[in-house]
């Protein structure tokens, strides 16, 4: 996936967040705050492809653990899944900025 492509795709599940939290009950917003730790958004094109990538990961994991804690059910394997594919772009210093 290209980059510009990886940032569409970001902004999309940036969107679809924004819209799941308004329509979501008991939403805490804890399901992402390690997004919010990692500090990458899609309007920062300048930010590398791996951030982005990082980010992705980390909002789908988000959005997964929302609707898997809001009456959608089977969703934990795949928030696990996810969380797993974002640590393999993080670095160590990534890694105790969102897991502290």
């Amino acid at each position: 996936m290209q980059k510009d492509e990886l940032i569409q795709l970001h902004t999309f599940l940036l969107q679809l967040k924004t819209h799941l939290e308004d329509i979501v009950e008991n939403n805490g917003g804890s399901e992402f705050f390690p997004y919010e730790k990692l500090d990458v958004t899609p309007y920062q094109v300048y930010k590398s492809k791996r951030e982005h990538k990082l980010a992705v990961f980390t909002l789908s994991k988000g959005i997964a653990e929302l609707l898997g804690n809001n009456k959608c059910p089977g969703l934990e394997k795949i928030s696990n899944r996810l969380d797993q594919m974002a640590v393999r772009f993080m670095t160590n210093k990534e890694k105790e900025l969102i897991r502290v």
